[in-house]
């Protein structure tokens, strides 16, 4: 801007005394000879329509000047902008550059392109996490598959085999196709969480009571293993939520403890109210999560051991979907993990 200022008065002075001088002389000089005026018409002439609208032929100038200028600066300037744009969509690690003057652009460019680049990583990590499951869930289908195919040919070649064993074959058979049942389920649950948007239905739970009754259908698996669950939760304790898939939040987190707990230890289900809110935690006795994957615990598809078979381990999709609808009743889920316990606490607005 400074070297525009300095080159329109340095304009003005040169028009200014050009005009004034030879300039003048030459311009008579020309209307005499091409268009034959008289000298003396000619000096009028050269009087009325230039000396004496000199400063508006001066304005004139200086305003084209700046024109000229202005849009030669713009043009560069829109230059660097369009080729921090085409940075932009390239996949590279440089750092977008542009003249001093648009370091507020530059900025906001830089900060884009760092955005854009996690967002991306994060969405090539969830792909790639979901496609592994898939391939953990194929392979692990196959096992129950060809155990429940093999029983039942068993059954199906011997006519005469005995009561008992025919019995113990019908069990580990039914046994089988619960879980493959359960596997089918988790594709499905896959699904469902990617499309489905949660919708509420609100009511008034006592809490006490599906606490208790989630606990009480729960005894069949924690009787193997000598574990129990205890339920501290005041009478009369009444949350404001959708039961259906609060009960599902609550089973989730009790299955995750149920398989991350010592034998015979005891799992403490409390809530209570404080304020406005109603806190509910889940403590268990079991190895420590490790503190670096206590931020990930809830994404999408995790799994605590990735290494892990799907007979010990879940979807990766449990934890997820808990904090998904504790969310969507403006609460809040997270979890502590040391090596004597491990507890989720759930806080809902009453």
């Amino acid at each position: 801007m400074l070297l525009i200022t300095v080159a329109a008065a340095v304009t003005v002075y040169l028009l200014r005394n050009i005009l004034r001088g030879q300039i003048g002389d030459r311009i008579v000089q020309f209307l005499v000879h091409t268009f034959r005026f008289r000298n003396s018409d000619a000096q009028t002439i050269y009087q009325l329509v230039i000396r004496n609208n000199m400063y508006t032929i001066l304005f004139g100038v200086i305003l084209i000047s700046l024109v000229i200028f202005s849009v030669s600066w713009f043009t560069k300037y829109f230059d660097e902008v369009s080729a921090g744009m085409d940075k932009l969509a390239e996949e590279s690690n440089a750092e977008i550059t542009l003249a001093p003057e648009l370091d507020f652009m530059e900025n906001k460019l830089n900060q884009l392109k760092n955005n854009l680049e996690k967002q991306k990583k994060a969405a090539l990590e969830a792909e790639q996490r979901k496609n592994d499951l898939v391939v953990y869930l194929a392979h692990d289908i196959k096992t129950p598959l060809t155990s429940v195919i093999g029983y039942l040919s068993l059954l199906d070649e011997a006519s005469d085999m005995p009561p008992e064993q025919k019995a113990k074959y019908v069990g580990i058979t039914l046994e089988k196709a619960y879980r493959l049942e359960q596997l089918i389920n988790e594709f499905f649950e896959i699904t469902r969480f990617n499309l489905q948007t949660i919708v509420l239905n609100k009511e008034k739970i006592n809490l006490q009571f599906m606490l208790q009754q989630m606990a009480d259908e729960f005894y069949p698996m924690l009787t193997p293993q000598a574990k129990q669950v205890s339920v501290n939760v005041p009478d009369g304790l009444i949350l404001w939520g959708d039961a259906d898939k609060l009960a599902r939040v609550f089973n989730n987190i009790l299955k995750n403890a149920l398989a991350c707990s010592y034998e015979n230890s005891v799992i403490d289900i409390s809530a209570e109210q404080q304020d406005e809110t109603i806190v509910i935690t889940f403590t268990n006795q079991g190895n420590p999560i490790p503190q670096a994957k206590l931020a990930t615990i809830f994404e999408k598809f995790y799994r605590l051991d990735s290494s892990r078979s799907t007979d010990t381990g879940g979807a990766g999709l449990g934890l997820a979907i808990a904090r998904e609808i504790v969310t969507a009743h403006d609460g809040t889920i997270s979890v502590e993990s040391n090596p004597e316990n491990t507890t989720f606490t759930i806080k809902l607005p009453s």
